[in-house]
């Protein structure tokens, strides 16, 4: 087999294809599951709850940023996939030690489907790998972009969080016609209420996860956000790259925004 090279630039070698897979990324876990993989996965990460079937059974190998490697070594896996974002980067050093560790970067639409296409050769599902590309360039070929919207997506609260530009979350807003008022902010940085009124923020989106935002946060904000659109939004549909991409557009589709609001 020929050696893969993840986009951090780290090769890996597989003398076959591999039976025994950790997942360290919850969006990544469910792709596999999508690709077909429901004995060669072995272990994941307690934060990945899809599918549910896998979450009850799998050997959990703690959270994304906080595994337990001992419970990894004990699984003797024949390949970890990761992501550059999701995990500690010297537990996945400490991996790349003892097993062959593919390492996503995944920061907007194209990397992501060249992620799936990538994990779909290595695990010899590259037909599969495929149609999921496929079918998710066809649903984002339909989605009707909303009006040009000045937006902010909030990922946290105590201190307020946002998305900078360089971040997957963003390129789903602007896929979705939405303009990120932070965009010329980096990663995910700290904001206030008076940055979102002097950005003029007409949409407010509040997300599920990290930070579970509900219904009281909302009526917390409207109060200090007069004049402002503010939206509960599912947050694994605007940040889990992999197959769940598919759903995407057609949620976008439903969601009540009222688009006169520019």
């Amino acid at each position: 087999m020929p050696a893969f090279v993840d986009p951090t630039g780290h090769r890996i070698y597989l003398d076959h294809f591999p039976a025994r897979i950790v997942s360290l990324v919850p969006s990544q876990t469910e792709l596999l599951y999508d690709l077909g993989l429901d004995e060669s996965v072995i272990g994941i990460t307690k934060f990945c709850v899809h599918p549910d079937k896998w979450f009850h059974t799998k050997t959990r190998v703690g959270g994304t940023k906080q595994l337990h490697l001992e419970i990894i070594h004990q699984l003797q896996p024949d390949l970890v996939i990761a992501n550059r974002e999701e995990n500690v980067k010297e537990q996945i050093q400490e991996l790349q030690q003892h097993y062959p560790v593919w390492t996503s970067d995944v920061h907007d639409i194209p990397s992501a489907l060249q992620m799936i296409s990538s994990i779909g050769e290595m695990v010899d599902k590259e037909a599969r790998a495929k149609e999921w590309v496929d079918r998710i360039e066809t649903e984002f070929k339909n989605l009707i972009p909303l009006p040009a919207i000045p937006a902010a997506y909030l990922i946290w609260q105590n201190p307020f969080m946002t998305v900078g530009s360089d971040t997957f979350i963003h390129a789903m807003m602007e896929k979705a016609g939405l303009i990120n008022i932070f965009q010329e902010r980096q990663r995910y940085p700290e904001i206030s209420i008076e940055d979102l009124k002097v950005n003029n923020c007409k949409l407010l989106l509040l997300s599920s996860e990290p930070f579970p935002f509900q219904q009281k946060h909302i009526d917390e904000l409207m109060p200090q956000l007069p004049g402002i659109q503010i939206k509960l939004v599912d947050g694994e549909l605007f940040s889990w790259y992999g197959s769940r991409m598919v759903r995407y557009p057609s949620y976008m589709q439903t969601l009540k925004i009222d688009k006169s609001e520019k």
